[in-house]
């Protein structure tokens, strides 16, 4: 399907600009692996103008504009962003898709909950009028004491490339609602429909400032934003390495940071189960979205009584994953966002199979597609608590496995680990399934 790429440049004080230095970066479509067009490449000079356009903003008719306006004012252009991408949605479904590889109809649901989050703020953004000079009582006559609810200020946002546009949006739109003036940083791998964001904004008259968008390189776009001494907070989605790096930065000023980092979630199965069902959670937890999800439950501890047999039937649930070119009718499973990624994912299972461990199913590229970047859904067995593959982050569609006798061992099991972002439990039991979550 041919999808043509708009050309664009960075978004800065409402207006379109060139990067200072003129760099860009390609974009690659993960299917192809060809060239479709580029992006802009930011660096520290252009993170210096955005930041000088997000203050303008705040300051602009002594804030009236936009920081001190009433909540159902901004309430009115998160509502007009929000209908202006309902209009556009197929169009940025298929840009996303040959961006960063998703199934087109994944692509197509994302969208519509961009248009719902923007929908979702804008009704907060008009809640917050109520909730102003809040009375606080006291138990002196003599003093009057309320609460104030005040934006930030500027606020830097660096997002990732495995929902560009969703992950960009459950930040943007916050920040916007509150009456801060954003910068928004998405990784250079995905970065197409932000971009668009940048033009639906100017569509809807967004006053200038407010929303800045620079697209280029970690290190030279979203580290020289991290460490800006005139942002006054940074929210972060991504690795937790990255994150580490942007806490240490902040740290320097005592900047406020909102990190969502990594995740090795587990999925506890018990024997009760109806395995059908149970299989098919479990191939949704770890290959929804390429396997491309930080929460994706990619430890599977299953009851050593039903192993055999849910395995069986989990191996027969992934060969019936449609893997194909995002456009492909039916497709549920894509490639991975990018070569570099897609050898780190190889070189994974690699390193698991030199452990020790089994490679149950998948863990090739498949062989109906010669081109692009695509893994077959991968399951490992024989698995130790000790190996890569049971204590590190994927992110792509491998699943490991380990079995489990008592509920005691599987509770350990799926604490074992430095990560804390989510986990699941499936039993028939509901006391069972509310004990062992919490």
């Amino acid at each position: 399907m041919a999808v043509q790429v708009p050309s664009r440049q960075l978004f800065i004080g409402g207006e379109w600009r060139e990067p200072i230095l003129k760099k860009r970066l390609p974009i690659i479509n993960p299917a192809t692996e060809e060239i479709i067009g580029n992006i802009p490449a930011a660096t520290a000079e252009d993170v210096e103008l955005a930041v000088a356009a997000a203050r303008r903003a705040l300051s602009r008719n002594k804030g009236k504009d936009w920081a001190t306006a009433p909540g159902a004012v901004r309430a009115k252009y998160l509502r007009a962003i929000a209908a202006k991408v309902t209009e556009r949605k197929t169009e940025l479904a298929k840009l996303e898709a040959i961006d960063c590889g998703k199934p087109l109809d994944e692509a197509v649901w994302d969208i519509e909950d961009v248009a719902g989050c923007f929908e979702y703020y804008a009704d907060l953004a008009e809640g917050l009028d109520a909730k102003q000079k809040a009375p606080v009582s006291l138990p002196m006559e003599t003093f009057k004491s309320y609460v104030l609810k005040e934006p930030i200020g500027v606020v830097g946002l660096i997002t990732p490339w495995n929902y560009p546009l969703l992950m960009a949006t459950w930040k943007v739109a916050p920040s916007l609602a509150a009456g801060c003036a954003a910068i928004l940083k998405p990784s250079e791998l995905a970065s197409i429909t932000c971009l668009e964001l940048a033009e639906v904004c100017r569509e809807v008259g967004l006053p200038p400032g407010v929303l800045n968008i620079l697209t280029g390189l970690g290190p030279e776009a979203g580290a020289p934003l991290a460490s800006h001494p005139d942002v006054d907070k940074i929210a972060f989605t991504g690795s937790s390495a990255t994150g580490s790096k942007i806490m240490a930065a902040a740290a320097q000023m005592v900047k406020p940071v909102s990190l969502e980092l990594g995740g090795k979630s587990p999925i506890i199965v018990f024997e009760d189960v109806d395995l059908d069902k149970a299989a098919e959670w479990t191939a949704f937890g770890c290959f929804w979205t390429n396997g491309q999800i930080c929460s994706a439950t990619s430890r599977l501890i299953v009851h050593e009584n039903i192993a055999r047999e849910f395995l069986d039937r989990l191996v027969k649930w992934t060969k019936n994953i449609k893997i194909s070119d995002p456009f492909e009718e039916g497709c549920r499973l894509g490639p991975v966002v990018s070569g570099g990624q897609y050898e780190k994912v190889l070189k994974f299972i690699s390193t698991a199979k030199s452990e020790g461990a089994t490679i149950l199913s998948g863990g090739v590229r498949p062989e109906h597609l010669k081109k692009g970047f695509f893994v077959e859904p991968t399951i490992i067995t024989d698995v130790t608590t000790s190996m890569q593959i049971w204590r590190e982050e994927v992110f792509g569609p491998v699943l490991c496995v380990k079995t489990f006798s008592t509920e005691e061992e599987a509770l350990e099991l799926a604490n074992d680990s430095h990560y804390g972002l989510g986990a699941a439990v499936i039993s028939n039991d509901l006391e069972r399934c509310d004990r062992v979550s919490k």
